[in-house]
């Protein structure tokens, strides 16, 4: 869908509003790229850094709970392109960051202010909406939204998370769904099995499924049978375990290699994944070094995996 003549207009009337702000509040251009937030709220002040802890504390951390988190799980959802748009309530993060600036006494300027209240009531008034020639779409705002604290979050974000149904959910009975902030099918939460997870291809969704039945739980419905064990290289403590997978009709033959990210989690776990390998493997460390396109002998000297 191409942008018409107002799509484009007020793409350009908001670029040149952001920019304005920003050189009134002393920020580069590059100030809109992601930042790392500081360690603890409380270092910003303690440093006299007011605007360190606008961007993190309002900025940052309401776009992360809000667009990334919320309009990223009902983006997820969609079948179809949506074209240029706007996300309403979900624009809150920038609207909010300006606004706290001209609360501590800021000024932008009479013109400048009176667009962002503009901005500000669409934010409080409706959900996504797209401007055209002739008329102008507006979405209601959903009437479910259910969300759980981000582990380790020093800002108190939220990402999107319902066990026993919708995370969002709409007046006309759309929904979308979410797992610890990972949007999936709505089979995930309402209806998982272990066949549905044996055929699913993105690994992020089988992870979600997984953990939804718990490991234990998937390895005893699904009749995989064990293959073999091995210490993870490069990997602390973790174990390597590999699986052989019931073929279902009209399947390929694979096998399940089950492995714990290297990496930490924010709460200070490790996610455990199933990556499909082919069957021909009987030793787990092989079979991993070919989830990386490594030799098994290669993988197995690697010093730290992330």
């Amino acid at each position: 869908m191409s942008p018409t003549w107002l799509e484009s207009r007020l793409a350009n009337s908001l670029s040149g509003l952001r920019a304005r702000f920003n050189r009134r509040i002393g920020f580069s251009d590059n100030s809109w790229r992601p930042f790392v937030p500081p360690e603890d709220p409380s270092e910003a002040l303690d440093r006299g850094s007011l605007d360190s802890l606008l961007i993190s504390g309002i900025r940052g951390s309401v776009r992360r709970s809000i667009r990334d988190s919320v309009a990223g799980t009902i983006k997820a959802e969609l079948r179809e392109p949506i074209g240029l748009g706007w996300y309403g309530q979900h624009e809150a993060h920038w609207v909010a960051h300006y606004d706290a600036h001209r609360r501590l006494g800021v000024h932008f300027g009479r013109e400048p202010e009176r667009q962002l209240d503009l901005w500000a009531e669409t934010v409080r008034s409706c959900g996504w909406w797209w401007p055209r020639d002739d008329v102008c779409v507006l979405t209601e705002r959903p009437v479910v939204v259910r969300t759980e604290p981000v582990p380790g979050s020093a800002y108190g974000e939220v990402r999107t998370h319902a066990a026993d149904g919708p995370a969002i959910a709409y007046p006309d009975g759309w929904r979308a769904y979410a797992w610890h902030g990972t949007p999936v099918p709505a089979w995930v939460i309402e209806d998982v099995t272990a066949e549905a997870v044996n055929t699913e291809r993105n690994i992020e969704v089988r992870r979600c499924a997984v953990e939804r039945l718990g490991w234990d739980g998937y390895l005893e419905r699904a009749g995989l049978t064990f293959v073999a064990r091995a210490p993870d290289p490069g990997n602390g403590d973790a174990e390597l375990l590999l699986y052989d997978v019931p073929r279902a009709p009209g399947t390929i033959a694979r096998r399940l290699l089950l492995t714990v990210n290297g990496s930490v989690e924010r709460d200070g776990t490790r996610r455990r994944y199933g990556l499909n390998v082919p069957p021909w493997f009987d030793d787990p460390v092989d079979a991993a070094g070919w989830s990386y396109g490594l030799t098994g002998a290669q993988y197995a000297g690697l010093l730290r995996r992330t």
